[in-house]
């Protein structure tokens, strides 16, 4: 599948941005979606995954403020991102696979498709 990402931006701290990640090319629905993001001179690290099955998982650092969701008509991943911190800032990536098991959910070399990334930068 391939994957654009879009919807990065500057923002205050407090605001909120909504990310995108429009995918083509296979079945959608049938894949795993996650959010990566990396900041200069840290690893990349997982952000939020939404299973086929619309089950989410999100890292302890934006749980209560960022929401992952999907439109499988749209073929399309969210990421809702509310009360943004200046630690949030980073080039934030989505990824996509079929095949992941849950242990594997929130780890980059578990996905197989890569979107270009788009630039999230908080001000404090």
């Amino acid at each position: 599948v391939q994957l654009q990402a879009s919807g990065g931006g500057l923002v205050q701290a407090g605001g909120s941005l909504r990310l995108s990640c429009a995918a083509s090319g296979d079945t959608f629905s049938r894949y795993t979606m996650g959010w990566f993001r990396q900041a200069p001179g840290k690893e990349r690290e997982f952000v939020a995954a939404i299973r086929y099955s619309s089950t989410t998982h999100y890292a302890d650092s934006v749980k209560g403020r960022f929401t992952i969701s999907r439109d499988n008509a749209k073929n399309t991943v969210y990421l809702q991102m509310n009360n943004l911190k200046p630690e949030d800032t980073a080039v934030y990536y989505c990824a996509g696979d079929r095949g992941i098991i849950l242990s594997s959910i929130k780890f980059p070399y578990a996905y197989d498709s890569w979107g270009q990334g788009t630039l999230v930068t908080v001000s404090s």
